[in-house]
């Protein structure tokens, strides 16, 4: 039943209930924003609430946090937009790619070749590492490329054991987020630390921190899009078809623009994700290329949680979400509802 169609004191509970609620979800953002205005003593000194009556505003959090005098903010603002705006395009475009093939292709892959991947990947950087006395970077890299090309090509002849579809393969790209996101960290940490003993610098740039949110955020984007997709009707790709149209303008010129909704909604979402982790850039940055939690993380000292500063740099990594929101949320909830109907 929708609230429209209450009469009476219904309409008045109902709108007392969304009130509550509404004040609810807000007070965490007011509490943060008012301790953002107070002093460390009005802090430590017990709970007030409303500024100019139970105390004193004061600017001291901003202005020390606007000034450097607590990290470097606009670099580390700057740096969070460049990798979070980067990385969340590159990772809805090539996830959407992959989802559109994923919905309107058939795939097949045997079992057996995936275990031949594992088992020559593992067995050629231990061969590689210990027996031919490669470093880590040169094992793992050779390894790679030989477990890769024999698994393709044993795909391609006849094998015994089970065959993958498209859902196995779905759920494999989803069941990347399942495991804990240090095991990846500390992992890209390691492989990072070889590459750049080998002249690829990768830790503390923004190549290496995109890279790492791009993969990081592959699994989600697919998963999303890929019951968009499937919601877009057929007939009109069938029809480009029989007028000769290239697979590429089909995707590009029809089944983008027909799922704009879908992407802003997934954009928005992974733009979340990248914009407020913390795991990655605390492993994988250390001055250059550090992002808004890392500073938030850091708005400590000695004497102990300086909650008047947290909160400051907390509101300046929550406002671009919320004006972003703000300006996309048509788009957006057209497009997580078309995903909720399917």
């Amino acid at each position: 039943m929708s609230v429209r169609n209450l009469k009476g004191s219904g309409r008045w509970w109902a709108l007392a209930g969304c009130l509550l609620w509404l004040a609810f979800t807000f007070f965490p953002l007011y509490w943060v924003a008012i301790t953002s205005f107070k002093s460390p003593l009005g802090v430590v000194g017990g709970p007030t609430y409303i500024p100019f009556v139970d105390f004193d505003p004061t600017l001291t959090a901003w202005s020390e946090l606007l000034s450097g005098a607590r990290g470097q903010f606009y670099n580390t603002f700057i740096a969070s937009t460049i990798i979070g705006l980067s990385a969340s395009v590159l990772a809805t475009f090539i996830g959407s790619m992959a989802a559109y093939a994923l919905v309107r292709f058939t795939f097949e892959v045997k079992l057996l070749s995936g275990v031949i991947f594992v088992v020559i990947a593992f067995g050629g950087y231990l061969l590689g590492r210990h027996v031919l006395g490669y470093g880590q970077a040169i094992s793992l890299i050779y390894a790679f490329v030989a477990a890769l090309t024999l698994a393709i090509g044993s795909s391609r002849i006849k094998l015994p054991g089970p065959v993958l579809g498209n859902d196995d393969i779905v759920f494999w790209f989803v069941s990347q987020r399942m495991f804990p996101p240090i095991v990846a960290a500390f992992a890209l940490f390691l492989m990072y630390t070889e590459m750049g003993k080998m002249g690829f610098k990768l830790v503390d740039t923004y190549i290496g921190l995109t890279f790492a949110y791009v993969a990081f955020s592959l699994p989600i984007v697919i998963w999303l899009m890929r019951d968009f997709f499937a919601a877009l009707p057929v007939e009109v790709e069938e029809a480009a078809m029989v007028d000769n149209v290239p697979s590429w303008r089909i995707f590009f010129g029809i089944v983008l623009p027909m799922s704009k909704p879908g992407l802003i909604a997934t954009f928005m979402i992974t733009l979340a994700f990248v914009w407020n982790e913390f795991l990655f850039a605390l492993f994988l940055t250390n001055a250059k290329w550090q992002t808004l939690p890392i500073l938030v993380a850091g708005q400590n000292s000695q004497r102990g949680d300086e909650w008047w500063a947290i909160s400051a740099a907390a509101l300046v990594a929550i406002i671009p979400m919320v004006v972003m929101a703000g300006i996309l949320s048509r788009l957006m909830r057209s497009g997580l509802l078309l995903g909720a109907i399917k």
